[in-house]
C-alpha cells in the first residue's frame, strides 16, 4: 500500500476514536541504524501546525519504535500538551525505552493485545565507552548493567568489606573509563528526571508522587532487563498504567492493518545484509571493477491525513580488498533528509 491507501484508515480510527491521528513509527528492520532522534521533534512540529484547531480535543499518536535518544519524548509530550488537550497513544506492537516514556506521557493508551512496551533504563555511549576490537566502535554501557555488577558483588557474592568493595570497583575502572561510569549515573538520574516529569503531564492528583515514583522504580529497575516486553495487562495490572480497557475490535483490526502497511514500507520483516546482497551479484565484466549494492533505506515516519514526511538514505556498499578470508564492505551515504509528500486532493477508498 501507500501513503495514499493509508489515509482512510487513519481516518477511519479518528472516526471511531473522535480524535486527530498521528503516526509516529522507526524502523525495526534487522541490520538498519534507525532510532527516535531530535530531527523528528522538528517534523513533527510541522504536522502539529496543520491541525485545523489549537488545541485540538484529543490527540492520537500512533506510536511503534525500539527507542532511541532519551530526551526526545520530554520535548514532544510538552509539544503534544500544547496542541491537545487530551494526548493519548497507539500501540500497534512495539514501544520500546524512549518510546515507552512517550506512552507514559498519554492520557491513555490503548494497546493492541499483539502490543508491548519495555523498560525506560538507557544504554549510553560516549568518548570514554570501550571499543569493540572487530569493528571500532563505541559499545554501549546499560545503566542497569553496572548496578547489577555491585548488586552482584555484594548480595550474591556476599562481599561487604569495604575494602574488597573497593577493589571490585577498581576492576570495573579498569575496563570501563571512570568518566564512562560517570556518564552512565547522570544518565539514570536524567531517563528518571524525564520520565517523573512526563508522568506529572497528567498525573496531578492528591498522592500521585508516590504513585508515580513506583511506575518510575519498576520500569527503571525492577524488571531487570531492558529487553523486557511488558503486554497490556502488566501494564495495567502490575504497574497500573492508563491502559485502555475494552478497545472496540474494529479499533484494534484498523491499528493492526495500519502497523502492516508500514511494516511493508519499511521492509521490516526482511533482514537488511548488505554483503549477502553482494554476494547475489552477477560476476563483473571487468574483472578489476568492484563489488557494489546501492539501497534505499527508510529510518523513520512521521504521517497524518494529510501529509506524509519519511526520513530515508540512499546507501552504497561496496566490496574492498581486505586480508585473504576476509570480506570487508564500504558503506557511503549518497543522500539523507525528508521527504514529504502532501495527500491528494482524493484519496482511495478503503480497502473491503
Amino acid at each position: 500500500m501507500s501513503f495514499q491507501q493509508r489515509i482512510p484508515i487513519i481516518r477511519e480510527i479518528e472516526r471511531l476514536r473522535e480524535s486527530t491521528v498521528i503516526c509516529y513509527l522507526t524502523s525495526l528492520r534487522s541490520g538498519v541504524p534507525s532510532q527516535i532522534a531530535e530531527d523528528q521533534v522538528r517534523t513533527f512540529f510541522d504536522h502539529l501546525n496543520m491541525m485545523p484547531s489549537r488545541p485540538v480535543e484529543k490527540l492520537d499518536v500512533f506510536l511503534c519504535s525500539n527507542g532511541g535518544s532519551g530526551t526526545v519524548p520530554w520535548r514532544l509530550v510538552a509539544l503534544f500538551r500544547e496542541f491537545a488537550k487530551s494526548y493519548n497513544v497507539l500501540i500497534p506492537y512495539r514501544a520500546y525505552s524512549a518510546a515507552s516514556l512517550l506512552a507514559l506521557g498519554a492520557n491513555e493508551i490503548v494497546m493492541h493485545p499483539f502490543a508491548e512496551i519495555g523498560p525506560i533504563d538507557p544504554t549510553v555511549s560516549n568518548d570514554f565507552n570501550p571499543v569493540e576490537q572487530s569493528t571500532g566502535r563505541r559499545i554501549g554501557i546499560s545503566v542497569e548493567d553496572v548496578r547489577a555488577y555491585v548488586s552482584f558483588i555484594k548480595d550474591t557474592v556476599g562481599i561487604t568489606h569495604e575494602d574488597e568493595l573497593v577493589q571490585a570497583i577498581r576492576i570495573l575502572a579498569e575496563k570501563v573509563h571512570p568518566l564512562a561510569l560517570g556518564n552512565v549515573e547522570r544518565f539514570v538520574m536524567q531517563s528518571r528526571m524525564i520520565a517523573k516529569k512526563i508522568l506529572k503531564t497528567h498525573m496531578r492528583e492528591e498522592g500521585d508522587d508516590h504513585r508515580i515514583n513506583e511506575i518510575v522504580e519498576t520500569m527503571a529497575s525492577k524488571l531487570y532487563f531492558h529487553g523486557h516486553p511488558i503486554n497490556r495487562e502488566e501494564a495495567k495490572k502490575d504497574l497500573h498504567l492508563k491502559v485502555a480497557e475494552n478497545v472496540p475490535s474494529a479499533v484494534e483490526k484498523l491499528m493492526w492493518s495500519l502497523y502492516l502497511d508500514f511494516e511493508g514500507e519499511f521492509r521490516n520483516q526482511d533482514v537488511f545484509n548488505p554483503a549477502s546482497e553482494i554476494a547475489k551479484l552477477p560476476p563483473a565484466i571487468n574483472p578489476n571493477a568492484l563489488a557494489c549494492y546501492q539501497d534505499e533505506l527508510i529510518h523513520a515516519a512521521i504521517e497524518c491525513d494529510h501529509l506524509s514526511s519519511i526520513y530515508k538514505t540512499t546507501r552504497r556498499y561496496t566490496k574492498i580488498p581486505a586480508q585473504p578470508g576476509q570480506i570487508a564492505i564500504q558503506e557511503d551515504i549518497l543522500a539523507q533528509g525528508w521527504h514529504h509528500s502532501p495527500a491528494p486532493s482524493e484519496p482511495a477508498a478503503p480497502p473491503s
